[in-house]
């Protein structure tokens, strides 16, 4: 037995390739029991506290530490093999790497859910507008600690960092000058969400498209115009454009003139003003504030105007109606004759000359 045992393969006996194995086979027998553990014992100990702290600590703590627990039993397996001194440097350089990036998976989970559970809540219940860029912030945190994270693990594996992040920075500079649209519609959705010059639902107007807010995007706004079509615009145009929100208007202003026939009298003029004034007054989805006069002589028409205000809560295409039609059975009812275009001919005849 002895001497089987005894026997090399790639260099290693079969006793070392049998105590690397077991080392390995081990570590994931005790990663599961671990991850068990964790299920059964301490989420469980967890669940009865209070505070919800230790629960997000060891549900992000339960997969970084069994793939610790791998990791180390396969460090540990390789330690019993004798291999090539090129070989075991970059061997040991895979594994620098793999807890680097362990650990900043770690990090990356607890912060992500302390944000989650502590930071977001709060925004949201708070009056400010910071709980619409939240989604951002959380991407944004967790890039960062990447970043850190594989810096960290290429410095560890003795890979000059310095010379890399200078060949990444002039190789960025290409890169944001090809991407400065995608930055800029970054950034104008970060205004969208900070500002909030619209919300989803309301009708705006911009870059002469007229339409209701479906969606706001990172990087795009979808609108739905008033013909039922989906435009989708590039965040940066509300940076650099003008944006009316029509929805965010406290009235709709809307004026009307009337042209009625030259030979209504002035006392009919006055009831047309009359019956304009109280056609505003009695509808209960208009303002009272109104204006209403006689705006002067036409070219076939003495005309009257009245401007008047629809409420924010009224509907913007019925309340119009509702008026046109009692104008129509309110002046009909007094008489009063609305004006088309007409023109007099005055026909004079001339005598022919009798001596020509």
């Amino acid at each position: 037995m002895k001497d089987i045992l005894d026997n090399t393969f790639w260099g290693n006996t079969i006793e070392n390739w049998l105590f690397a194995v077991a080392f390995i086979v081990g570590s994931v027998i005790l990663a599961k029991l671990m991850y068990a553990l964790f299920g059964r014992i301490f989420k469980r100990a967890a669940n009865r506290t209070a505070t919800k702290l230790d629960d997000i600590l060891i549900d992000m703590l339960e997969e970084p530490i069994v793939l610790a627990i791998v990791i180390i039993g396969l460090w540990w397996g390789y330690d019993y093999l004798t291999f090539e001194e090129s070989v075991t440097f970059w061997i040991h350089r895979v594994f620098k790497v793999l807890i680097a990036i362990n650990l900043t998976w770690l990090a990356a989970r607890i912060v992500d859910a302390l944000l989650k559970e502590y930071l977001i809540p709060y925004a949201e219940r708070s009056e400010s507008n910071v709980d619409h860029v939240m989604p951002i912030i959380r991407k944004s945190v967790r890039s960062l600690i990447w970043v850190i994270g594989i810096v960290l693990a290429l410095n560890n594996a003795g890979y000059d960092v310095g010379a890399l992040i200078a060949g990444i920075g002039i190789g960025g500079i290409a890169l944001a000058m090809a991407a400065k649209d995608f930055v800029a519609n970054i950034f104008g959705g970060i205004t969208v969400f900070t500002d909030k010059p619209f919300a989803p639902g309301d009708r705006i107007k911009i870059g002469g498209y007229d339409g209701f807010v479906l969606e706001i995007g990172i990087r795009s706004t979808r609108l739905r115009t008033l013909e039922g079509r989906v435009v989708t615009v590039p965040n940066h145009k509300f940076t650099d454009s003008f944006v009316e929100n029509v929805s965010a208007e406290p009235s709709r202003k809307v004026k009307l003139t009337l042209g009625l026939t030259y030979d209504t009298t002035q006392d009919g003029i006055q009831q047309g003003l009359d019956i304009l004034k109280n056609l505003v007054l009695d509808h209960p989805q208009m303002e009272d504030d109104h204006f209403v006069w006689f705006e002067g002589f036409g070219d076939f028409s003495l005309n009257i105007s009245l401007i008047y205000y629809i409420r924010k809560e009224g509907d913007l295409f019925d309340v119009p109606n509702q008026l046109h039609l009692s104008i129509l059975e309110k002046f009909n009812a007094a008489g009063l004759e609305f004006a088309f275009p007409t023109q007099t001919v005055f026909h004079q005849s001339l005598d022919s000359d009798q001596g020509k």
